[in-house]
């Protein structure tokens, strides 16, 4: 199966997490194509793992504590969402890509944006070890994390994945950061390594994940019906109930 690319641009956090709930939903439904959804974030936000306490997010010392926050549908660790790019990979549960376990798409994606900054003459590598961080266990922020599949240069954490399953569909989060304006986000920032915009780093980053799968990724578009469950979800992600859920 082909992957759509959406490139989607900078929305706030309630229309980014939205439009990640309604991908999963419609493929694996049957009812949209495997999709890679690359956004970005119109101003600064926190983003809350899923199984993380709001409480922990309003122990924060400005600036991160005054910013607004939105809770994922993946695990791991908080999020300070800037100048970054983030991308959604979902997949349907039987995909050709995930047949020998989910886990597998850590490191398809990881490796591909390895294997994208070695071609740019940055090395980076596979953590190799992981620090013991559980779901509700660790530090806040997941770049303050390690799992032995993260992106590393140095001591640097330069992109980490989380997953959220279904018994349909398989979602994939990442984040990987190109400016670093914040003292509370604990990793290094992309762009002092090379002199790259984001949007092109994303299509250097397309073509890397297709060498690692051998699959094409293919420009596409946002069907109508798609962007109606977006909108209809974004205000999950606006309210209390399902932000402070924890």
């Amino acid at each position: 199966m082909d992957i759509r690319v959406i490139h989607d641009g900078a929305h706030d956090g309630p229309t980014n997490m939205a439009r990640d709930e309604a991908l999963l939903e419609r493929v694996g439904a049957g009812a949209a194509p495997p999709t890679l959804r690359l956004y970005q974030w119109d101003s600064p936000t926190i983003s809350l793992g899923y199984f993380q306490e709001y409480a922990d997010y309003e122990m924060l010392d400005p600036p991160a504590g005054n910013l607004p926050v939105v809770r994922r549908q993946t695990g791991g660790g908080a999020i300070l969402h800037d100048r970054e790019l983030t991308y959604c990979l979902v997949l349907p549960a039987r995909h050709d890509m995930i047949r020998h376990g989910a886990t597998r798409l850590y490191e398809i994606a990881h490796d591909a944006l390895i294997a994208c900054l070695s071609d740019a003459g940055v090395h980076a590598r596979r953590s190799g070890q992981t620090d013991g961080s559980t779901p509700t266990r660790g530090p806040f922020f997941c770049f303050a994390r390690r799992h032995c599949l993260d992106v590393l240069a140095g001591d640097d954490k330069l992109a980490g994945s989380a997953q959220r399953r279904t018994r349909r569909a398989v979602l994939q989060h990442g984040s990987i950061m190109f400016e670093r304006r914040f003292e509370q986000q604990p990793t290094a920032a992309i762009r002092r390594m090379l002199p790259m915009s984001v949007d092109d780093f994303a299509r250097h980053w397309v073509i890397a994940l297709g060498d690692v799968t051998g699959m094409r990724f293919e420009i596409g578009a946002w069907a109508g019906a798609e962007l109606a469950l977006a909108a209809e979800l974004t205000a999950k992600y606006t309210g209390d109930e399902w932000t402070r859920k924890r």
